[in-house]
């Protein structure tokens, strides 16, 4: 005898309902022949007919034969509804249904299904599409755990940015000794390096070129822990330039064969027009200038149009790349690619991409694929998304963990970004 798994109403703590309606139709393997079930698309409804008591009626709508042992109800995490019953209860299922079409009536599901069948609600005849609705319970799982991470993530960031910052105020007076400290301090264990990779179809990531930077976190943790960087953007813009030319000076002085191409640098743009680039510059083989890229980040760009036009100039005379980094999707109709003359953009991985796809799709061909760095991958869903939208750039936690262990991986250990 089959076993019914515990109420829809009553999921035993830490079980999604996506979990035990997989765990039921295992157990319904042996028990196919007098199964029929029935999946009711209520995510596809009116967010006006979605609301909390919509859902409680709906649910509520099966209790009798959930009672009666004639069926069991999953409500699941988008608010679909998937009823698995007993074949002599057809009849009263179908009622069941007919009463949620009444209740959504004027919704364009509802209205819909009069000309597309399966718009509202799907059937299936588990004696010959057990294997149909077993492969649906495990998808829903699989976009279950997705959604739990995705949230996660984003409470986690949330709680981040909502915290209040840490630590005694940024002064001039403070900066001036930390600027002091950086000429005599040794940033060398504070470099850190990140692969850029190609990724093309199934193929393994393959490094196109690494972008070396400072951890300020690091940094923050070495030279002044008991202060918050952030509490001042002008200062801490002033000690990211002092940054730039202690990290040229290094570049300069390495005795790896860093400066022979295939890397990216933050930079400020004022720090283009300094002599310390001019010496970085000097340093560099004319033949590798082309593959050495220069990321600026778009408020900096943006403070001083004028003066990024004139750096931007000088650096492509001498053969370097430009990137505009940090982009997130919300912010490409402000930044003009071609019009700023940037040969490459970063754009920051959000699983809000995902919706409304052929809009963003086509927003970002607008802009050129081939010039796209996907960044801040941390999972195997922004390949797969670059992939559908035909970006092959990839860089982040989840590509690293991917090349961990590559033999063409040399030079500065990698580490993820700060």
């Amino acid at each position: 005898m089959l076993n019914q798994p515990p109420a829809a109403t009553g999921q035993t703590r830490g079980a999604s309902q996506e979990n035990l309606l997989l765990d039921y139709v295992h157990r319904l393997e042996r028990h196919r022949q007098d199964r029929r079930a029935v999946h009711i698309h209520l995510s596809g409804l009116m967010a006006q007919n979605r609301r909390e008591h919509h859902m409680r009626i709906a649910g509520n709508t099966f209790e009798n034969l959930v009672k009666l042992m004639q069926a069991q109800a999953f409500t699941l995490a988008n608010g679909d509804l998937i009823v698995i019953f007993k074949a002599q209860a057809q009849d009263e299922m179908e009622a069941a249904v007919v009463k949620l079409r009444f209740l959504f009536s004027d919704d364009p599901l509802v209205l819909e299904e009069r000309t597309r069948q399966g718009a509202f609600c799907t059937w299936y005849a588990l004696d010959k599409e057990y294997d149909v609705l077993l492969t649906l319970a495990q998808k829903m799982v699989q976009d279950e755990a997705a959604r739990r991470t995705a949230a996660s993530q984003q409470s986690s960031q949330a709680g981040q940015f909502q915290q209040k910052p840490k630590g005694s105020p940024f002064t001039p007076e403070l900066l001036a000794r930390v600027e002091s400290s950086l000429g005599q301090a040794d940033l060398a264990n504070l470099m850190r390096r990140q692969a850029i990779c190609a990724m093309v179809g199934k193929a393994p990531p393959q490094p196109v070129f690494h972008e070396l930077f400072i951890s300020i976190a690091d940094l923050r943790q070495t030279l002044f822990p008991s202060v918050n960087v952030n509490s001042s953007p002008w200062l801490f813009q002033q000690l990211t330039e002092t940054l730039d030319r202690r990290v040229l000076s290094m570049l300069n002085k390495h005795d790896d064969r860093t400066l022979e191409g295939d890397i990216s640098i933050n930079l400020n743009v004022s720090t283009i027009l300094t002599p310390e680039f001019l010496v970085f510059d000097d340093n560099v083989k004319a033949g590798m200038r082309g593959t050495i890229v220069l990321e600026l980040q778009k408020v900096d760009i943006f403070a001083d149009l004028g003066a990024y036009l004139f750096a931007r100039d000088f650096a492509h005379d001498r053969g370097y790349r430009i990137c505009i980094d940090g982009l997130s999707y919300s912010q490409l109709p402000f930044v003009d690619r071609e019009r700023l003359g940037a040969d490459l953009i970063k754009l920051i991985w959000d699983r809000s991409l995902t919706e409304e796809k052929d809009k963003k799709t086509e927003a970002l061909r607008r802009i050129g694929v081939t010039r796209i760095i996907m960044c801040r991958c941390d999972d195997q869903a922004a390949v797969e998304f670059g992939h559908s939208v035909g970006v092959t750039l990839f860089q982040g936690r989840h590509i690293e963990t991917m090349i961990q262990g590559d033999p063409r991986k040399r030079g500065i250990r990698a580490r993820p970004r700060p």
